[in-house]
């Protein structure tokens, strides 16, 4: 005879949504929001370019910034703001370039409202690049970390552009087939909703001394130029090689 209590149980003869039903629901996030500072005045920020550094190379080559007063803070609500990485900061560059700085991440359940608190309300940009890393699993095509790389999506606005009016001529478009996810997405969807100016641009690998040299030089050609960084080339050095060293074999192979 079977010993009921030590034996495993049944499977359940009910499936995994149905067991879900009966469980109440959890409550919703409340969604993200700006804050600004008391000083500023009570009106919207209409730069001609809204930077959004995503990526780690990206956050690395700005971050000297941090310590400047931010013309306004990005909040998750279920981030504590106990820990200093737990707020964007958006910081001025110039009279008309900001730069929003995420030096979180964003689950994929959230990026939409980010991208809605971000580029509603009180900021209205003319344009946006989004600088974000590029995920090797989504990417078809084969990758090493010996070379830096980078591509780019545009919003149907900023297609229509000339290639002396683009906000990066340079790069090569992302190659068919290959798949962006996570916020950079979400930000240029939002974009593409709006009838905004944006790119996307992603880059590999995802942190190396190579990528903060392409992304700088990117920048300084055309979008800021002039910008000083703070950052010499014996800085750069100090941020190290990618622990990346392999080939990525081609996405759906």
């Amino acid at each position: 005879m079977e010993d009921v209590i030590t034996e495993a149980a049944a499977p359940s003869r009910f499936l995994e949504e149905d067991l879900n039903i009966l469980t109440a629901p959890s409550s919703p996030l409340p969604s993200p929001f700006l804050i600004f500072p008391y000083t500023q005045q009570p009106q919207p920020l209409n730069p001609s370019l809204l930077i959004v550094a995503l990526s780690t190379s990206s956050l690395a080559l700005f971050h000297r910034l941090r310590t400047a007063s931010p013309a306004a803070s990005l909040i998750l609500p279920e981030l504590s703001l106990s820990l200093p990485d737990n707020a964007a900061h958006i910081l001025p560059l110039s009279p008309s370039v900001l730069l929003a700085a995420l030096p979180f991440s964003v689950p994929a359940p959230r990026a939409y409202a980010v991208a809605k608190a971000l580029l509603a309300g009180r900021i209205h940009p003319d344009s946006v690049l989004v600088l974000d890393s590029l995920a090797p699993p989504n990417f078809r095509g084969k990758l090493s970390s010996d070379e830096a790389v980078a591509f780019k999506l545009d919003s149907a606005a900023e297609r229509k552009r000339s290639d002396e009016e683009k906000l990066l001529p340079d790069l090569e478009y992302y190659p068919s087939g290959s798949v962006v996810d996570g916020l950079g997405a979400a930000i240029l969807a939002r974009c593409q909703v709006m009838n905004v100016r944006a790119s996307l641009c992603v880059s590999w690998p995802q942190f190396d001394a190579s990528v903060v040299s392409l992304i700088k030089g990117l920048l300084h050609r055309r979008l800021l130029q002039g910008f000083d960084f703070d950052l010499s080339d014996e800085e750069v050095l100090k941020f190290g090689r990618s622990k990346d060293r392999v080939l990525h074999s081609e996405l759906y192979i």
